[in-house]
Order: C-alpha cells, then structure tokens, then sequence
C-alpha cells in the first residue's frame, strides 16, 4: 500500500500581516497616551488659573458684601496667595472651616506642577478691592486707584495670565 501524504510544514513565527496590525495597535495606542502625559502640566495650569480667577472674584464680593477692603497678596517664591482683609489678617476659607484662606500650589498635588512666574499691581504682588469693588494698588499711600493688574503662570512650558481691569476690576484668562 502506497500513501501519498505531504510532508507537514511546521511554522514557527508571524506572518508579516500579523506583526503589521500589532505594530498599528501599538501606534495607535502611543498616540493616544503621549498627548494625554504631555497635557498634565496644561491642566494643572487650565486649572490654577481658574481657581487664581476664582479668588480674585472671591476677594472682591467679599469687600462689597462685608463693606471693606480685602486684598490679594501673592508670593512667588512660596508659589502661594493669601487673602487678607482690611487689618491685614488672613480670612477664614469658607469651604475648609477653621482654615485660613491661604493657596500653596506646592503642597497641593493636583498644582503642585503650576508656578507663580510674577503677580505685578502697580509695581507689588497685591491687589485690593474696596467696598465698590473697586480695585486698588498699595503701591502708594494712600491707595490708588488701580492702572494695571496682571498674574503669570507657567506649567508644563506653558504660561498663562490672569488680569484685573482698571476701574472695573473685571477679571479675565488668557488662553
């Protein structure tokens, strides 16, 4: 008896089209993680920013509803700001009770990569609102009205701005 049998062949690897689509897989993937850990700096600053927005608003409703002044003061060597009200003493945080109403983005870890590149009222790193809501620099004494407010952030290679307007104390971000 005779068989007619083919030897088997035994394979042993890919096929090119297999390591192709793993490769596109694997592309695919690193182009959507690369931006995303990229971005981490950009949020923290897209949200420091806000939040800088935020207490500057806080800050100014606080001196029209309590009638008196309530100031600002950054510090960019510490990479914190305080609000203080018209006798100098740091007020109360109205969420963390018994707090006082200081931000330090070093400590805190979803900020901790934002820095303060420079807050400049006037020529000091302090802002004021009165009970208009008004904003003034303690540049002179007595305080003025305010010419130009201005804070810079930078995260990440990335810089933003938070500025106060004249007169109106109208608060804007740069994108």
């Amino acid at each position: 008896m005779c068989q007619n049998t083919k030897p088997r062949i035994v394979r042993d690897g890919f096929t090119m089209i297999e390591l192709m689509v793993v490769v596109a897989i694997i592309a695919i993937a690193a182009a959507i993680v690369v931006p995303m850990a990229s971005s981490a700096g950009v949020m923290q600053l897209r949200a420091a920013v806000n939040m800088v927005a935020a207490d500057l608003e806080y800050a100014k409703s606080m001196s029209i509803s309590r009638g008196q002044r309530h100031s600002v003061v950054f510090n960019s060597s510490t990479e914190s700001y305080q609000i203080i009200d018209e006798n100098g003493a740091t007020i109360g945080h109205p969420v963390k009770k018994g707090s006082p109403y200081v931000v330090t983005f070093s400590s805190d870890s979803r900020l901790s990569g934002v820095e303060i590149v420079s807050a400049n009222f006037d020529g000091v790193s302090t802002v004021g609102f009165d009970y208009l809501g008004i904003p003034y620099s303690i540049s002179g004494t007595p305080a003025a009205l305010l010419n130009a407010g201005v804070i810079t952030l930078r995260a990440g290679g990335v810089t933003r701005t938070v500025s106060v307007e004249a007169v109106t104390g109208y608060i804007t971000v740069s994108n």
